[in-house]
This record gives structure tokens, sequence and C-alpha cells, in this order.
């Protein structure tokens, strides 16, 4: 078998793992999973857009998809096996590949499918039927595509996420450290005006890593003014861990969602060995499976946030405690490697 991996966009993962060796940066899964099945890597390059794949993405995904699939579908057969990390090039890659005559295996990790377009898609395209494997890192995606698209549960796979345990790590304090500080990282699905309400009186650093182009994204997610104690800026890599390693507790702050928004901010915590309060959503639920791993808080409880917060803050052995069970957790059950191991033997039984 010949196998492939179709990226929703291009990414260096060699420009990744060289960085990665010189500690620069967390090393990308895809990487070793590309080098474990000797695959292809495809992801939209500039190809002709026709009008079909214009069509098309008024569906789903984005023109550039439809046309790197397209592409693909020139190069494949019954002999091919096709992984695709997301469902922006999932979905068009199962529609087109999906449909010919000798097709090839199709595996598709869906992060977030439900929701109206993800639902229309997965009917108009008759992808029940075009897509071998359907895959997710949180059970309630794999939960809707079972009951909507009548799948059997051997073409279900339910991979939890991973982290790098090997970038992030427990360490030292910095010496430039004043005060206790809470520490929140990520924007997607994030709750900051939870957090501000929660942290605004307290004689505590916050310090958030949270960047984004997108103006709306950061005013929906922030509050209209910060209060004095919170701070938000751009973090490199190895400055990330080091301000996983600063706090005294990380806050993930979330909305509720379906899908396992917040699952990095909470493994890197985890795999620093930080204490960890974090909000109860849908999609975190196989995450917090495990007892005592973190302090839960029900979505928009900003007096139990405030509540969990103030506790590990003053009951710092508890609060070791309590990192030292997540970072078990993280690191025998969510490192990479067997991640990948995981993957790569699911594609090869294909």
């Amino acid at each position: 078998m010949k196998y492939h991996l179709a990226l929703g966009r291009k990414i260096d993962l060699d420009g990744i793992d060289r960085d990665a060796k010189l500690g620069k940066c967390p090393r990308h899964v895809l990487r070793a999973l590309r080098d474990r099945l000797n695959a292809t890597v495809h992801a939209p390059d500039g190809e002709a857009i026709s009008l079909s794949d214009k069509l098309r993405s008024k569906i789903s995904s984005k023109p550039e998809h439809w046309a790197a699939a397209r592409k693909l579908s020139e190069q494949v057969s019954s002999d091919d096996v096709i992984f695709c990390n997301g469902e922006d090039i999932g979905v068009p890659v199962a529609a087109v590949c999906g449909q010919l005559p000798n097709r090839p295996k199709i595996v598709v990790h869906f992060h977030n499918i439900d929701r109206l377009r993800g639902r229309v898609a997965l009917k108009l395209f008759g992808l029940a039927d075009k897509i071998d494997v359907f895959m997710a890192c949180a059970s309630p995606q794999t939960n809707f595509l079972r009951s909507y698209l009548a799948i059997p549960e051997s073409r279900i796979l339910v991979l939890l996420d991973q982290t790098d345990t090997q970038f992030f790590t427990p360490g030292p304090v910095s010496a430039e450290k004043k005060r206790q500080t809470v520490v929140s990282v990520g924007l997607e699905k994030r709750d900051y005006r939870l957090l501000a309400a929660a942290t605004a009186n307290l004689d505590v650093d916050v310090k958030i890593s949270g960047f984004s182009k997108d103006a709306k994204a950061l005013s929906k997610a922030f509050p209209d003014t910060m209060p004095e104690n919170m701070s938000r800026k751009f973090y490199e890599w190895p400055d990330l861990v080091q301000l996983y390693r600063d706090a005294d507790v990380i806050a993930v702050c979330l909305v509720d969602n379906k899908y396992a928004a917040g699952v990095q901010g909470l493994l890197e915590a985890m795999a620093c060995k930080r204490p960890v309060v974090i909000t109860r959503t849908q999609g975190m639920v196989d995450y917090l499976a495990a007892p005592d791993i973190a302090k839960v808080v029900e979505v928009g409880d900003a007096a139990g946030l405030r509540e969990a917060i103030v506790h590990l803050l003053k009951n710092p052995q508890e609060a070791e405690s309590q990192a030292q069970r997540g970072y078990e957790m993280v690191v025998n059950q969510h490192s990479s490697e067997p991640y990948v191991d995981v993957l790569a033997q699911k594609l090869r039984s294909l």
C-alpha cells in the first residue's frame, strides 16, 4: 500500500523537525507519521481553481481544498490509503477520491463537524459510503457521526490528543517572577471575560498567551477593559514553556463546545507539571475522566473559578499533588509516540 497525508494547509514538517532538534519548538506528529509510513504529503499549493471548486466550497471547505483534492484524485487508486488531518481537506478528498471506480481507503480526522454546514456536507456528498474510518479526538464528535450516519463502531476511532512531552517538561521558575501567577494559553473558545471577573481583585499576575489577527475573535474572548493585573502577549515556544513553569495555577477557561477546544493548553500545562483549573465542557469530557487531575468548574461560573484558583494558591502541597497526577497521566497516556503508533497501526490495517 502507498500512504498519503492530505493537509488543509502547507506545513514545513522538515523545518519544524530541525527547530525541534534545537529545542526551539515541539515536534510535529505528522512528521513522525510521514516517516513511519513513508507517506507522500499533499496540501493546497496554488492549483488552478475551477467553477465546481468554487460552488462546492459554498457547502464545505475552501476552493483551494477542492482543487487539491482533484489533483490528488489523479494519483490514487485502490492501492492507496489517504489520511486527512481535518475536515477542511477531508470532506473534499472523500467527496472527490471516494467516487473513483477503484477508490483509495480514506481516513478523516474530524475536529468540529457537528454543526450545520458539516451535517449538510456529510449527507450531500454521501460521505458515509466514501470514508473508511471516521476519527476524532473527542467522543461527542464520534457519537454524533455514529448516530447521524449510522456507521458501525468498527469505522470509528476516538484517538485522544497528544503533546510533545520532550518539549513541554517541568523546570525551574524564572528569576524574574515577582508574585504568584495565574497563566492561561490559547484563544479558541476561550472565556477571558470570566477569568478577568474571577481574578481582577486577587494579588496575582494573570498572564495570557493568546494572539490572533482576527479582531473579532479577540474582542469576543477578552473583556473590553482588562484588569490591571492581566496582560496578554505572544510568546515564542521556549518562552511559552517558561510561562507554564512560572505558573502557580493554569486556568483553562472555556465557553461550552462539543469538540476538544482547550485540550492543548490542558496537556501542555500538565506536561510541565503545573496545577490546572478548567471549565467543564462537552468536548473535554474524555480528558477529565481521571480523578483529581484538575479542579473542574462549570461554564460561566466566575465565583467557582475564583474559589478553585484561590484554593490551589493557598494550598501549594495539594496543588503539587494534583499537578503530579496530571503529569503522570499526560506522560503515560498523551505523549506523541504512542499517538503515532496507534494511528500508523490503524492506517496499516486498512
